[in-house]
């Protein structure tokens, strides 16, 4: 059973969203401010399989935790919030969060939009801890990335795109492929352009020649591939 942890200080709120969840055969444990959540996190972090977390909580902030959280662990996170300006929502997804869904919410897009997120990540026990593509070595568990042994560092979202390409060595995958596993197909953020922007960044970062890649392939009208 998915175990959902879910941060939330409005208490009417946080019963509604938890009734749906356990409704979907989900398992949800409640906390209402961000102390009880890291300490509980702390205790068990490895409990969960996705955080929902309300970003503006009384003694703490959404963002604060979800920080928190990718330091320690690649568990997806989902915020919610009231705040939906352009500014927050990059902020959040930057940091590593997976969706960014607003109040009020329809409850079913809502428990779509969970699954959606859910099905990026692999199940316990099928990740490779250390993955080696040429030069590159990516030691999944702890979220490093080494070039000829020296460590490569990458925003969340160019690691996310990495892992992406990981999980399909050998396959050609579409952008639209791509972004569909980045982006929520519900999102603002899917087009053409900001795949670009992440291919071109990873490339710079990983490609010994970024104009000549070697790692990162295109192919030509179909999309990127990487390994053989």
């Amino acid at each position: 059973m998915t175990k959902i942890l879910l941060v939330e200080d409005d208490k009417t709120i946080a019963a509604g969203i938890e009734y749906s969840l356990l409704q979907e055969g989900f398992s949800a444990v409640l906390c209402h401010d961000y102390k009880t959540a890291q300490n509980l996190l702390e205790k068990d972090l490895d409990r969960f399989d996705i955080c929902l977390f309300d970003l503006s909580l009384p003694d703490g902030s959404g963002y604060d935790l979800c920080s928190w959280v990718k330091k320690r662990s690649d568990i997806p996170v989902i915020f919610l919030t009231v705040i939906d300006d352009e500014v927050n929502v990059v902020m959040g997804l930057d940091m590593g969060a997976d969706d960014y869904i607003t109040k009020p919410f329809r409850i079913r897009e809502f428990i779509s939009r969970i699954k959606s997120v859910l099905r990026r990540y692999p199940l316990e026990g099928q990740v490779r801890d250390r993955v080696e593509i040429e030069d590159i070595q990516i030691n999944v568990r702890e979220g490093k990335v080494l070039k000829k042994g020296a460590e490569i560092i990458l925003t969340a979202l160019e690691y996310r795109l990495l892992l992406i390409f990981v999980n399909h060595i050998g396959q050609v995958l579409s952008r639209t492929q791509i972004l569909e596993q980045i982006w929520d197909v519900a999102g603002d953020f899917v087009n053409d352009n900001t795949l670009t922007v992440y291919i071109k960044r990873l490339r710079g970062k990983l490609e010994d020649d970024p104009q000549n890649p070697t790692l990162i392939k295109t192919v030509r009208g179909l999309g990127y591939k990487v390994g053989d």
